[in-house]
């Protein structure tokens, strides 16, 4: 079976446990490739990348929230003069 290598950097297992903070570097702030027998086993991602997936991941949360409470009939209006 054959895998998709989702970054332009891959590292061995056996390279990450030899220098770890080397095979970080190798990815330039992108995430790193950590093969197991020619296979991904999983990413490596600095912490700045981190952050900015979990953001993402965050925002298309409260994006399905606010599309389901778009869909509900329970509409209050507003006007400026009122607040």
């Amino acid at each position: 079976m054959s895998y998709q290598i989702l970054s332009a950097t891959a590292a061995s297992i056996t390279e990450l446990k030899r220098n770890p903070m080397g095979t970080v570097k190798e990815g330039e702030g992108h995430a790193v490739a950590i093969l197991n027998r020619n296979e991904p086993a999983f990413y490596c991602v600095p912490p700045e990348l981190f952050a900015y997936y979990v953001e993402l991941a965050e925002d298309a949360e409260l994006n399905r929230i606010a599309d389901e409470r778009m869909k509900s009939p329970d509409v209050v209006t507003v006007s400026l003069d009122d607040l």
